[in-house]
């Protein structure tokens, strides 16, 4: 199909955004986009989103989808930005309903924001198919970091796996969010190592030893072989435990309070108050 993939580096926050697209066909899908954030000063800015946006005119691409993988809790998603400069439908798992749910109640946000998921333009069930252009997609539900991670299993490119999986010397998604599992992350990750040797994962983030150069893509033979949490011959059991433990030794990624208010609302601020001004909720001795 000459898919062609244009990879965008966050340094920030060590995030890998995409745009995909097929040679003599204008449509394409940005995944995993980026909203800079300043957390001494709160504000954001928008020179990673508008790197995407030059890419996408230089190129006369017509956006057709924004797609995230889950709600992020290391990063603002630039969705909402992207969709006022260049269209296109957001979209994002189903079960973002429960994320929202949940910090909907942390956040102890108002009756004006709903856990419908209305705040997306699309939500995908597992195994629901669309397209890029001519390009078949198929989206897999891969619960475990979140209740709804979602990876975008594309015809002709490889499967965008969001926090599922990272290079096999850095190991596994956390599970300690709210509606995290180990057990279902283990699952999840068989399912996409299930999907053939040769298929290339493209991951959402890298966190290099200084021993090799960062990487954005890997295919599912390195990851059997070689996942430091999950390679071939560890048994669920072995992975859970591991996990678990792994996880109580990490603190909380330094952005998650700003980045889960927007990301469930599909990168949007919430409503501003009686000044014109956007805040942001910080719950003491919650998270």
């Amino acid at each position: 199909m000459n898919a062609q993939v244009e990879t965008f580096f966050h340094k920030q926050t060590a995030t890998f955004s995409y745009v995909v697209h097929q040679a003599g066909n204008d449509s394409c899908a940005i995944i995993d986009s980026v909203l800079d954030y300043d957390p001494k000063s709160g504000r954001t800015s928008t020179s990673c989103a508008d790197q995407i946006i030059a890419y996408i005119s230089r190129n006369r691409l017509r956006v057709q989808w924004v797609l995230e993988t889950h709600a992020h809790a290391d990063h603002l998603s630039a969705a909402a930005y992207l969709k006022a400069q260049l269209g296109g439908r957001t979209a994002i798992g189903a079960q973002i309903v429960q994320v929202q749910s949940v910090f909907k109640d942390i956040f102890n946000l108002g009756p004006e924001f709903t856990t419908d998921a209305s705040q997306f333009d699309q939500v995908f069930e597992d195994g629901h198919t669309f397209s890029i252009g001519d390009l078949a997609v198929k989206a897999l539900h891969v619960p475990g970091h979140t209740p709804a991670d979602m990876a975008y299993c594309i015809d002709g490119v490889g499967v965008f796996i969001g926090d599922t999986l990272f290079m096999p010397d850095v190991g596994t998604a956390r599970c300690d969010f709210p509606g995290g599992d180990p057990h279902a992350l283990y699952d999840s990750i068989q399912r996409i190592l299930s999907l053939g040797d040769d298929t290339l994962l493209y991951l959402c983030h890298d966190y290099p030893p200084e021993s090799r150069a960062r990487q954005c893509c890997v295919s599912v033979k390195e990851q059997r072989d070689g996942n430091i949490h999950v390679r071939d011959g560890i048994s669920a059991d072995d992975f859970v435990a591991m996990r678990t433990a792994r996880d109580k030794t990490l603190d909380m990624p330094a952005l998650i309070i700003p980045s889960i208010q927007i990301n469930i609302r599909a990168g949007r601020y919430p409503e501003p108050d009686s000044n014109g001004t956007h805040y942001l909720k910080t719950p003491l001795n919650v998270l």
